[in-house]
């Protein structure tokens, strides 16, 4: 699916959604020109999507709280900022396109948005376990899993408040698409490198996961009691990877693998991942009629670093977009992609970001979030059907909701 410039305007200008603890009002025009053209467009298997996550799938959460991601975030696809800390889509819009669903709008972002078919409430730097730091201090997202799915239960009861009456109808989901909707959660990462970024020992962090899946079990739990009976959970990804990774946290020459990544941060991921499968495993026994699909995000991923040649893809474990230059171009103390410097002294004060010439050749957007060419590649192996339990055939992703 493409969306023109013109189209993305009227997307920008369909209404206005202003939400309280009190009152709801909606300023709206229809979005009856927009049309999607996923492979279930014509089954109806999945009439909306919900998705909890952080900012591999935040679509303008993070942005309508603290302000929005700056150019060149965009530049790809949308050709301005969207939201995303992306130059173009996320693996959250390519899932969205396969469902025959528009992209998804931003829970917190009031103007310009449409929720009759689903709400996004990640934001950007969000945990499954909530941080006892701000954002300025630590980057992390005051709006952690729970409080992701406690604005998910405000956003339905006022939704089934409003929406048997008009302008309302039309952008907020009717009650069958909270039962029938797919319900998405790709959360995790942060709560590994917060420890990390805390200067927590590997035995720390590894000690810390049992709590941290014990709320997630409980959010998961707390969704299916509000009555989602489809879930497809992505697992983490390969940490040691990022170069957010291999600038800030420790490691030797002999933990780099062959393709540059950091060993021991990725086997800690590998671990996170194993035990939420069991503990998704656990879920499925308490959550009858229930279909749950699990992703190995971190196969889907890193198997882009061993295939990247036959991918198309140049540099692995630099950032097209950042500062600093060699290696990894990502040097957090001097600034990210599409920010100023932080620094203000002579040198770095007239600096400015490094932007690469071609995404298409890169895998890693900023040193934290990978490029849609990237998003895209993994996109292609989920909708493959190898990497998930269930496994399905290619083109019959769909059908594992139906």
């Amino acid at each position: 699916m493409h969306i023109n410039m013109q189209q993305l305007r009227r997307l920008r200008l369909t209404g206005l959604l202003m939400w309280s603890s009190w009152l709801v009002i909606f300023f709206l025009c229809g979005l009856d020109s927009f049309r999607a053209h996923g492979v279930c467009l014509h089954r109806r298997h999945i009439p909306a999507m919900f998705n909890f996550g952080d900012s591999n799938s935040d679509t303008g959460g993070l942005g309508a709280a603290f302000g929005e991601a700056q150019p060149p975030n965009g530049m790809t696809f949308f050709h301005t900022p969207s939201g995303r800390y992306c130059d173009g889509r996320l693996l959250i819009d390519f899932i969205a396109e396969e469902l025959g669903l528009p992209y998804l709008s931003a829970y917190l972002q009031s103007a310009g948005s449409n929720f009759q078919r689903g709400a996004n409430f990640a934001t950007a730097g969000s945990t499954i376990r909530v941080q006892n730091t701000t954002l300025a201090q630590s980057g992390f997202s005051p709006f952690s899993l729970g409080v992701q799915v406690i604005q998910f239960a405000q956003f339905k009861e006022r939704s089934l408040i409003y929406n048997m009456q008009e302008p309302f109808s039309s952008i907020l989901p009717q009650r069958s698409h909270f039962d029938e909707a797919l319900y998405v959660l790709d959360i995790g990462q942060n709560d590994l490198t917060s420890g990390y970024f805390l200067n927590y020992t590997h035995q720390q962090v590894r000690d810390s996961i049992p709590q941290v899946l014990n709320e997630f079990q409980g959010h998961v739990l707390a969704l299916h009691g509000q009555g989602a009976k489809r879930f497809l959970i992505i697992t983490t990804g390969p940490l040691g990877c990022l170069p957010y990774i291999l600038t800030r946290l420790p490691y030797t020459r002999a933990d780099l693998d062959r393709y540059g990544c950091a060993k021991p941060y990725n086997s800690m991921a590998r671990l996170f991942n194993r035990e939420l499968r069991m503990t998704i495993a656990k879920l499925q026994q308490q959550m009858r009629n229930t279909t749950v699909v699990v992703v190995d995000g971190y196969k889907l991923k890193y198997n882009m670093f061993v295939n990247a040649a036959q991918n198309g893809f140049q540099f692995t474990t630099k950032a097209c977009c950042g500062y600093g230059g060699g290696t990894y171009n990502f040097d957090p103390a001097l600034g990210f992609c599409g920010s100023k410097p932080k620094r203000q002294d002579m040198l770095a004060k007239n600096m400015t970001y490094n932007l690469c010439q071609d995404p298409l050749t890169y895998i890693n957007w900023d040193g934290v979030h990978y490029t849609e060419a990237g998003n895209h590649g993994v996109a292609r192996g989920l909708f493959s059907g190898r990497y998930s339990v269930p496994m399905f055939s290619s083109g019959h992703f769909c059908d594992l909701f139906a």
